[in-house]
């Protein structure tokens, strides 16, 4: 952990370099210090049927989610959201000057007695 998932609808896949965004969005997290580089997980989803808002076909979103390991405390979860919102919507500003976009972002904490993982890039990046 941690894992950014980015959900978005198919209407945005010619005018967001999803690439981009998913490397803006992997630096941002690791510039936090909170996070280990072997562990960074950042990927997106495109959502080919979609229903927003007042149904327009311009309308489009891109909702993140990012689940992370246990043991940060609520002013580092909170410094981390804001550095991944604040990349994204830098790298969306123009989607966002237009009144059919919507950006979210959802922590996600994840209970580690609940969580199996095997990871063996950690032994080469540490």
């Amino acid at each position: 952990m941690p894992h950014l998932s980015i959900e978005y609808s198919a209407n945005l896949r010619d005018s967001v370099d999803l690439t981009t965004l998913c490397v803006r969005l992997r630096d941002a997290i690791l510039e936090t210090g909170l996070f280990e580089v072997g562990a960074v997980r950042v990927r997106a989803f495109e959502a080919s049927a979609w229903a927003v808002a007042d149904m327009l076909p311009e309308n489009a979103f891109i909702d993140m989610s990012f689940r992370i390991g246990e043991g940060r405390t609520f002013d580092e979860k909170r410094r981390a959201g804001e550095a991944i919102f604040s990349t994204a919507a830098m790298v969306t500003e123009s989607l966002l000057e237009r009144p059919n976009f919507a950006l979210s972002l959802e922590i996600r904490e994840i209970d580690s007695r609940l969580s199996w993982k095997k990871n063996s890039m950690h032994g080469r990046l540490r």
